[in-house]
């Protein structure tokens, strides 16, 4: 007959079950810091890209790093690419620029989707297994009160409760372990599912813009450009000489 008393698996089993708590805790943490960040990032930038003029000025956006703001910089880097490889006959630049674009976010999306991901797989762990690890925990400390019994030759209720019922103390804590992994895990996927569908929404959003500037990224007109041109005009001013048009610089009287 196998020594249970020589082995702590109640204590290691209590051990165990404390470093998933732990783990479930920090990664629920964590994983909400990160949602409320991404959701904050997100519709921040969304309200200053459909606010901008045109799709030159939203590549020109001075954003924080959030995953709209890289799926549409993946955009605006799939249409400079295009438009750079045009008229370019091997297979690397053999993409049409509607298939190169659609092509590319929709590996942004997967890249997104998988970074959203990273951790839950360890909460989806804890809630399964945390319930089976306390129960083996109060299997093995019946099975220790059990030998201690016969050895005592003695089955009472005085006997017999108080090392059952410490070895059931396992079951109760793998279950309160269970229970926020399960809890976190089911919160989080929905909110991967609906920020995946909300880059979804903007990828195609984002294809019907391009598709109506032709694939192509318009240079944005600045105001500091505007400004010049209208001091240069300002500086030379057309001048008839001999029947002829000539242009000659403004005098100081005439500024």
């Amino acid at each position: 007959m196998i020594d249970t008393s020589s082995i702590p698996a109640v204590g290691i089993t209590l051990w165990t079950l404390l470093a998933f708590s732990v783990a479930t805790w920090g990664l629920i943490l964590v994983k909400a810091v990160q949602n409320f960040r991404i959701g904050s990032r997100n519709k921040q930038y969304a309200k200053q890209f459909w606010a901008a003029p045109n799709l030159q000025a939203a590549a020109d956006i001075k954003a924080e790093d959030a995953p709209l703001i890289r799926l549409s910089h993946t955009g605006f880097n799939a249409l400079r690419y295009a438009g750079q490889a045009a008229g370019e006959q091997d297979l690397e630049h053999s993409w049409d620029p509607h298939e190169l674009l659609e092509r590319n976010l929709r590996q942004q999306i997967t890249k997104e989707k998988r970074t959203l991901e990273a951790g839950l797989a360890v909460l989806a762990t804890v809630g399964s297994t945390a319930p089976f690890v306390g129960l083996f925990g109060t299997v093995w400390g019946i099975m220790h009160a059990m030998t201690d019994i016969s050895k005592l030759g003695n089955a009472s209720i005085d006997v017999v409760a108080g090392p059952i019922g410490e070895a059931l103390i396992a079951t109760g804590i793998g279950i309160a372990v269970a229970i926020p992994a399960v809890l976190g895990y089911n919160f989080f996927v929905r909110r991967v599912k609906a920020v995946v569908a909300d880059l979804d929404e903007f990828a195609h959003d984002f294809v019907n813009l391009a598709q109506r500037a032709t694939y192509r990224i318009e240079r944005q007109v600045k105001p500091s450009d505007v400004r010049s041109a209208h001091a240069l005009r300002d500086r030379v001013q057309p001048a008839i000489v001999g029947g002829k048009a000539v242009s000659q610089p403004r005098t100081a009287e005439q500024n």
